[in-house]
C-alpha cells in the first residue's frame, strides 16, 4: 500500500448570517482561529472583496490550503481545506467554521487524494488494439501496389 498523500474537505454551508459573509476581518479571522485549531502554519494570506458583495480569501498553509468564497446574498459559503501529513486536523478546523458562520444546514466531503493503493494501480491501463495500424499498413500497401501498376 502506497498510502495516502493528502485531504481535501470540501464544506458547504447553506443559511449563514448574511452580515458575517461579507465583512473581511471576521472571515479573516475566522479563518485565522481554524487554521491554529487545525494545527496548521500560515505562510501566506490574501483576499478579494467584491462588490456589491462577496469574498474570497486564501491561506496558504505549509500543509496544503484553506480558500472561503462568500455568497451574501444566498447566505451561502463554499471552503477547501487541503492539508498533507498526519500532524494537521482539518476536522478540527470545521468547528470553528460552524461556530462562526452559524450556518442551518452544513455539508461535508472528504476526498483522499493521492491515494493510489498499490503500485500496480499507478501503471496506466491502456487497451491498445493493433486493428488500425493493420488497416492503415494493409491500405498503404494497397495503394503503393496499385501506384506500382499504373506505370
Amino acid at each position: 500500500m502506497l498510502g495516502l498523500i493528502g485531504k481535501h474537505l470540501t464544506i458547504d454551508m447553506y443559511g449563514c448570517i448574511f452580515k458575517t459573509l461579507d465583512d473581511v476581518d471576521f472571515v479573516k479571522e475566522t479563518m485565522l482561529a481554524a487554521v491554529k485549531e487545525g494545527n496548521m502554519t500560515l505562510l501566506n494570506f490574501t483576499c478579494h472583496k467584491f462588490e456589491p458583495q462577496g469574498l474570497t480569501i486564501l491561506a496558504l498553509l505549509a500543509e496544503g490550503h484553506m480558500s472561503v468564497h462568500t455568497y451574501p446574498t444566498m447566505s451561502y459559503t463554499a471552503v477547501d481545506i487541503f492539508t498533507i501529513g498526519e500532524q494537521s486536523s482539518p476536522n478540527q478546523s470545521i468547528r470553528v467554521l460552524k461556530q462562526s458562520f452559524k450556518p442551518e444546514k452544513i455539508k461535508t466531503t472528504n476526498i483522499k487524494r493521492g491515494d493510489v493503493g498499490s503500485l500496480s494501480d499507478m501503471k496506466p491501463k491502456i487497451k491498445l488494439s493493433t486493428t488500425p495500424m493493420r488497416r492503415v499498413r494493409d491500405t498503404s500497401a494497397k495503394v503503393f501496389k496499385f501506384l506500382s501498376r499504373s506505370r
